[in-house]
């Protein structure tokens, strides 16, 4: 994949998790915040957990510290999958984010 395609499909996956802490937001009183700073959002929850995803452009991957570890994702047949467990980005988040913000919520892609 060429530093171009990464970036492209990078972007979008950035993009959804933003517009699903507005969804999220919206149809819920998870209250989660988040802010970017370019390649890199940092989710923030009512009890000041954190996670932060970012991108790691020379691996052409994509990172997530959590309370729960670090993940690294890299992107195979469309899906950004964790390069040890095989997980799904999107299904890790949604754990992730469920366990800190105490309440379901779901990050889809």
């Amino acid at each position: 994949m060429t530093d171009l395609d990464y970036l492209n499909h990078a972007e979008k996956a950035l993009a959804a998790i933003e517009l699903a802490c507005d969804r999220i937001n919206d149809a819920s009183d998870a209250d989660i915040d988040n802010q970017r700073t370019g390649g890199m959002i940092t989710l923030t929850f009512g009890n000041h957990s954190q996670i932060i995803i970012n991108l790691q452009k020379p691996l052409q991957e994509i990172w997530m510290a959590a309370r729960s570890g670090g993940f690294h994702y890299k992107l195979v047949n469309g899906q950004w999958l964790d390069t040890k467990t095989g997980d799904e980005l999107f299904a890790a988040l949604t754990q992730s984010a469920t366990d800190q913000a105490g309440q379901a919520v779901v990050f889809s892609y």
